[in-house]
């Protein structure tokens, strides 16, 4: 894809999914109605939830040099071996953007010619965070019908290879084949199996090399009015499929559209459910951090069947 025909598409998504005057910088999430939360509600049957997060990397990896740092503060080894009461208590620290650990993106998180969603100007983002679009949009959570599409699946293998991509075809060919259909309102997810590909084969450097959605895949979310789109990688393709733009799934998806993004989530404990059910919509249940001024937090949503 050409760097203009991308940037013909980024107006077309822009124009097309701007919200009405006024509706508080909230992005694609006016599609998640009241009515539609309480909708969703329907979509638990068995009692059953399943975490949508990957555990936290603390092993430094080709995909993760930086990981989180987790430190025990207490209690003293002298603690250990007295009487009384002695609490046990540590300290984490992390990057919430990387390639392995499951995050959610605020919708100050991608700059584009110099702006954010909804024409914000990037000079909002500060070294002392963001001032407009922060994580506290969604301060009170994202809860809505959760729908996954297993693309693997659909295609008859373990994961999708590195480099490939997932296009509208795709999504919709996978909907026919689970019985289900994305809708307005909905919390998409798209298994390309990279978790289960980086357990089977160990982590690679993924910023070099990851199956992703192809930046045209983006008009199938604008048509079914999608407002969260979550995968088991970064979303976007490496390489790029488009010349000069790195990332152009969270350009279209954050920047034009307001789509909030989770990256590097895992699917593999929800698939057998959702197999077994034969079903493929859920209650999802999602709650970033109060991190006031971030531009993403660490997250662990929650799908209930």
């Amino acid at each position: 894809m050409t760097a203009h025909d991308f940037r013909v598409l980024h107006q077309r998504l822009r124009d097309g999914t701007a919200g009405p005057a006024g509706d508080g910088r909230c992005g694609a999430l006016r599609h998640l109605t009241p009515e539609r939360v309480a909708a969703a509600v329907a979509e638990v049957r068995l009692g059953r939830s399943v975490s949508l997060a990957a555990p936290i990397e603390t092993v430094p990896g080709p995909d993760d040099p930086e990981p989180a740092v987790h430190r025990m503060t207490g209690p003293s080894p002298g603690d250990l071996g007295s009487d009384g009461l002695h609490f046990a208590t540590d300290r984490f620290a992390m990057n919430v953007h990387g390639d392995a650990d499951s995050h959610l993106d605020a919708l100050c998180h991608v700059v584009f010619d110099g702006e954010l969603y909804g024409g914000v100007p990037a000079s909002t983002v500060t070294a002392e965070g963001a001032r407009a679009l922060s994580v506290d949009v969604v301060r009170d959570g994202i809860v809505g019908r959760g729908v996954l599409l297993d693309v693997p699946r659909l295609r008859g293998v373990p994961w999708l290879e590195p480099g490939d991509h997932v296009t509208s075809d795709d999504l919709t060919a996978a909907e026919t084949a689970q019985g289900v259909r994305v809708g307005p309102g909905d919390l998409l997810f798209v298994r390309t199996g990279h978790r289960r590909r980086r357990a089977a084969l160990g982590p690679w450097n993924s910023a070099e090399a990851r199956a992703g959605l192809h930046p045209t895949a983006m008009g199938f979310l604008a048509e079914r009015e999608v407002t969260v789109l979550g995968g088991d990688g970064n979303n976007d393709t490496a390489p790029s499929a488009v010349a000069d733009i790195a990332f152009p799934v969270h350009v279209l998806a954050v920047q034009a559209m307001g789509i909030h993004l989770m990256d590097y989530l895992g699917f593999e404990d929800l698939v057998p459910v959702c197999a077994r059910a034969g079903r493929w919509s859920f209650l999802c249940v999602v709650a970033p951090l109060r991190l006031t001024g971030a531009t993403g937090s660490p997250v662990n949503p929650i799908a209930v069947l």
